[in-house]
């Protein structure tokens, strides 16, 4: 994917804001589209398949949460969200239902571009090509990840994860018996710094053992190490 000529939909119901962002990002190349409510979003979504949306918490009709929970399980690109709340929990609740990222209101747009390209550098499989065949597959325990296809199976039984959770338990499983920083897995999967506040990692994570808890793996072997870092045993 070339991010320059990617489609980006803004759902977006402050039309200052949303001039802004068309008129930003189009100078940036991409191709956008825009809706002002979350009523008929997720519709958009599924049928036009933008390679990312960026997707305002609060909106009239469905609320940015509403529309994400209705697309995670069936849209493959990435869900970036704006949020004026600095509460802790609805980022977190934006996260637990499939967001890729967040970015703060007031919009600084040279973040939220940097933010962008981030997500569809890793939609790409950028950070894993660069030193890694992406055509092999990797098996820990019962857990089978092809990178080519990008399917993760336990016992042959398919584990549905969104593509960022794809990508940490990719990023987990080429280190499997190694703790990865917590830091890491921000620069590397991510491509942003971590900042030793955000909590979006665990968040992922956490999603992740559940998922393949529920396809019979022992979830007790993807760990997380208090004040370091996550580890996938792979014994």
């Amino acid at each position: 994917m070339q991010t320059d000529k990617a489609h980006l939909l803004i759902v977006e119901d402050d039309d200052q804001l949303a001039e802004l962002l068309l008129e930003y990002l189009g100078q940036q190349g991409f191709e956008l589209s825009r809706m002002a409510s979350g009523d008929g979003a997720a519709e958009e979504i599924l049928e036009k398949q933008p390679d990312l949306v960026i997707l305002d918490l609060m909106l009239p009709g469905a609320n940015g949460l509403d529309v994400c929970r209705q697309v995670r399980d069936t849209y493959q690109g990435a869900i970036l969200m704006l949020t004026a709340s600095q509460s802790e929990a609805d980022h977190v609740a934006g996260l637990e239902l499939g967001a890729d990222d967040f970015v703060n209101k007031p919009i600084e747009p040279r973040v939220l571009l940097a933010r962008i390209r981030s997500q569809l550098r890793r939609l790409s499989g950028g950070w894993a090509s660069s030193s890694h065949d992406q055509h092999g597959i990797l098996e820990v325990g019962t857990l089978r990840v092809d990178m080519g296809s990008r399917d993760v199976s336990v016992e042959g039984q398919l584990v549905p994860l969104t593509t960022m959770e794809f990508d940490v338990l990719l990023k987990l499983a080429l280190e499997a018996g190694t703790i990865v920083k917590r830091d890491d897995l921000y620069t590397s999967v991510m491509g942003v710094e971590y900042d030793g506040i955000d909590r979006g990692m665990d968040v992922h994570v956490s999603r992740i053992r559940r998922k393949l808890q529920r396809s019979g793996f022992d979830s007790s072997r993807l760990k997380s190490v208090r004040g370091v870092g996550y580890l996938l045993a792979s014994r």
